[in-house]
């Protein structure tokens, strides 16, 4: 566990420049608006171990797959974020010396992100090397939420010792590189720059041969410097730079206001952009930075007025579940249908920042339930408007019907690991379970008998040809896979993959009795077909331990040389850091739930006998190496009456990334595994279900905290939850009286109900 800043409510704060965890730094701090972010890089630069990293929301690259042993069926190409245009670039120089804290002398340093407000602030104070000049610098940033391509930094630079020489030079540099190409590919060609105000560069991606649009950008930036001279200007291809110059006393400050506006061909033609772009930063410059930073202020204050959790009597727990949520919603808010949440987000390249089945079987149920209803909607039409490349996926295996991809930007699959790619089919259900959980919560049926349907017959008509009938047991079963536990591949009768394969065909077809009759027939549906999906759906194999009591996670689970985690040693941790593929591979950890991950899916359909003898069986020996993994046990954990247990499975969800639990946060945050906190202490902690569309609580209150408190919408309703040491209250906010079940029994909830626990 690495802990780089304080414990406070609202902030991340420390007065040390953590020059050895300086990429750790980085990407707990970095900023995003839903349209761009970047990493906490500095605006100065810094020579020392670093990612500069500034990324926008679509635009990506297929960058040419590179395998040792290709397969038929592989990917071509693996599809990447792209590091984009570094536009908070701020050169410094001191008479003549560049300024790089890797190098030189400073005290009194501070850096803050503010998770209220989406404000990055930081601040220390220079020497140089003779000791007679001292100047004390203060970096502010931010990107509106409220004018999407708009980013306002700000630098002051207050002499407090000397009369130096200052110059500052905020640029635009497009001369950047990702660290996870596979050939060391530059992704951008210059198209166009010039340094007249408001200055502009525009790139675009290099040509590719998989036949995907390029993108062309273009930044533009207004600077306004109160203290120093405009010098000259100067452009080179994908560099654009401003220098500004003057003597400054002591005892005076200087200022710089720069104002950047940054748009992409997915929303302005290359042709428009640059006028777009000027016009759109020198509003911004017109409006002037107090007031753009109000206007976003006050839209973050909105957003966390429906969708804040509150802890009284745990900072730590407090600090945790707001960094998820800020993260979460400074990587998407579901104002562009075209987009989904990557598992870095804006914060890291790793996994090429495309879309994973994380967010149907993690994120939707957050945004079910804090956001307004077209914005969970629009993430089930993503996967609708990508049903066609599911089609590609499918037959480029010689399958029938769809195979959602496990990573995507288009549909298609384009990721390069063989056994995630192909094995890791159980996605397939999780699509399938986010159309019920989105039905079933909303009570909405529009979706799932019009686009909804369409979806669910090919994905069915994906798992009736997977499947393969065994004679000698006279059921189906499912072969060559890899489960949710990835540290098991190539294996088969995954419980979690053959049960959601068999309830994904068992809920099509009920929902096909809610469809037209010509909606029936323009999906070509027919009785033979429907026969054979409940054929397979009573006849599936489920891999089963009667002495045990649990549902076995694969054929052969049982034959490896069992062990808990708590007999491993520290040092072996995290396993995939540590050893080698085979040992893991042959290992009995597990590195996310599996079993119990069909568990949280169908929770109606185990009993609690059930799910106490899987936990208590499989949890032992579950290392939470996937970020994912905690937050579905502390639900589990929460239902079976083990608080303890939740408490902490909630702690490591909700600290993963602010503690570094898993020694991976450098590349990046775990952005989709975000939600985590959120639901452990929603679905876990308050208990929260809805069954048969109907809204219930089981709440408990964690022993180290005096109460909590969160809203959700629920039907057009808003409800206010909170949970204290006197029992449940809760208070209709908006809409009609609604009838719910507290702890068991039903009430109608209208204007106020309290019940004790």
């Amino acid at each position: 566990m690495k802990r780089l800043f304080a414990i406070d409510p609202w902030k991340l704060t420390t007065t040390q420049l953590h020059q050895d965890e300086k990429r750790l730094q980085e990407s707990l701090t970095s900023l995003g608006n839903g349209y761009m972010g970047m990493r906490g890089n500095f605006e100065e630069g810094y020579s020392g171990d670093t990612h500069e990293g500034t990324y926008l929301a679509g635009v990506w690259f297929p960058d040419k797959t590179r395998v040792g042993w290709w397969k038929i069926g592989y990917p071509e190409y693996f599809g990447k974020v792209i590091n984009a245009m570094n536009f908070i670039q701020v050169r410094i120089e001191v008479d003549g010396h560049q300024i790089d804290l890797a190098k030189d002398r400073f005290d009194n340093f501070y850096l803050e992100s503010d998770m209220q407000t989406g404000v990055l602030t930081r601040h220390f104070d220079w020497q140089n090397e003779a000791g007679n000049v001292k100047i004390r610098f203060h970096f502010e940033r931010f990107l509106s939420i409220v004018q999407k391509e708009i980013a306002v930094i700000e630098v002051k630079a207050e002499v407090l010792e000397g009369n130096p020489t200052i110059r500052l030079m905020p640029g635009l540099d497009n001369e950047v590189h990702n660290e996870d190409a596979n050939y060391d590919d530059m992704f951008w060609e210059a198209v166009a720059e010039s340094n007249e105000t408001p200055a502009y560069l525009t790139a675009r991606t290099i040509p590719n041969n998989f036949g995907i649009d390029r993108f062309t950008v273009t930044g533009a930036m207004v600077n306004e410097v109160d203290g120093l001279t405009k010098e000259d200007s100067l452009t080179e291809p994908l560099k654009v730079k401003e220098k500004f110059t003057g003597e400054v006393a002591t005892g005076k400050r200087i200022v710089l206001r720069k104002y950047v506006a940054m748009v992409t061909s997915r929303d302005v033609e290359p042709v428009a952009q640059v006028d777009a772009a000027r016009k759109l930063a020198q509003a911004a410059a017109e409006k002037g930075k107090d007031a753009l930073l109000q206007e976003h202020m006050d839209a973050w204050s909105m957003r966390w007025q429906k969708a804040d959790v509150k802890i009284e009597g745990d900072d730590e727990a407090q600090q945790g579940v707001r960094f998820n949520l800020y993260g979460l919603f400074s990587t998407y808010y579901g104002e562009d249908s075209r987009l989904n949440i990557g598992p870095k987000g804006f914060t890291g390249e790793k996994y090429g920042g495309a879309t994973y089945w994380d967010t149907e079987a993690f994120i939707l149920p957050l945004y079910l339930s804090v956001a307004e209803p077209e914005i969970p909607r629009n993430l089930l039409l993503y996967r609708y408007n990508q049903l066609e490349g599911a089609f590609v996926n499918a037959k480029q295996q010689g399958l029938k019907g769809a195979l959602y991809p496990m990573v995507t930007f288009t549909g298609i699959e384009c990721h390069n690991e063989w056994e995630i790619t192909f094995e890791e089919i159980h996605r397939n259900g999780a699509i399938a379970h986010a159309i019920y959980n989105y039905t079933n919560y909303t009570g909405d049926e529009s979706y799932l008998v019009n686009e909804g349907i369409e979806v669910l017959v090919e994905i069915s008509r994906f798992w009736a040809d997977r499947v393969h009938f065994s004679k000698r047991n006279n059921q189906y079963m499912i072969h060559g896979v890899t489960g949710p536990n990835e540290y098991e591949n190539n294996i088969n009768n995954n419980y979690h993959t053959n049960n959601m394969a068999a309830w994904t065909l068992e809920y099509t077809l009920a929902s096909l009795e809610k469809v037209a009759a010509a909606k029936r027939d323009e999906l070509g549906i027919t009785e033979e077909e429907q026969a054979l999906w409940q054929d397979i759906t009573e006849n599936m194999y489920y891999p089963v331990d009667e002495e045990r009591g649990i549902f076995v996670q694969h054929d052969t689970f049982l034959d490896k040389e069992l062990r808990t985690a708590d007999e491993l040693d520290p040092s072996d941790r995290p396993l995939n850091q540590n050893w080698s593929w085979d040992k893991i591979l042959r290992s009995p950890f597990i590195k996310q739930a599996d079993v119990l991950q069909s568990m949280y899916f169908l929770g109606d359909r185990y009993t609690t006998e059930q799910k106490e003898k899987n936990f208590d069986f499989y949890e032992p020996m579950t290392v939470h190496e996937s970020s994912l993994s905690p937050s579905i046990h502390a639900i589990l954990a929460a239902e079976l009456g083990r608080e303890d247990k939740a408490v902490e499975l909630y702690s490591r969800t909700a600290r993963l990334d602010l503690d570094n639990y898993n020694n991976d946060t450098e590349d990046g945050l775990h952005i989709t595994s975000m939600s985590g906190a959120w639901l452990a202490i929603v679905q876990g902690f308050a208990g929260m279900r809805i069954t048969d569309g109907q809204l219930s609580f089981k709440p408990f209150l964690p022993k180290t905290w005096e109460s909590y408190d969160f809203k959700i919408n629920f039907r057009g309703r808003l409800i206010d939850v909170h949970i204290n040491q006197a029992g449940l209250a809760l208070t209709l906010e908006e809409g009609e009286p609604l009838e719910i079940k507290l702890m068991d029994e039903v009430v109608v909830l209208d204007g106020e109900v309290n019940k004790s626990i």
